[in-house]
């Protein structure tokens, strides 16, 4: 089964629950549950408000962390350095 659909509401992967939100430059990041073989995966989202759309840019890396805890601090850390990094080219 794809990352993908483990994180977005496949089987074993916690569905879409988010394990924490920050905004951050405009940008709204969220930290979302993605569990594999009894480890967390640094996974979540990044969106934006433009022109009255909500964009959404979806990741998920390969990172394997023993917590929620970890893996939700991860995964915003994550999003604040591809906002930074990437800016609006996230949604291109």
């Amino acid at each position: 089964m794809s990352f993908l659909k483990k994180l977005f509401g496949g089987e074993d992967g916690g569905g879409d629950k988010p394990l924490g939100t920050e905004e951050y430059k405009a940008y709204r990041i969220t930290a979302v549950q993605m569990v594999q073989n009894g480890e967390y995966v640094l996974a979540g989202t990044v969106e934006k408000d433009i022109n009255g759309e909500v964009k959404t840019h979806k990741f998920v890396r390969a990172d394997r962390l023993p917590s929620a805890d970890m893996a939700a601090k991860a995964a915003l850390a994550k999003g604040r350095q591809l906002v930074d990094e990437q800016g609006d080219a996230l949604f291109g």
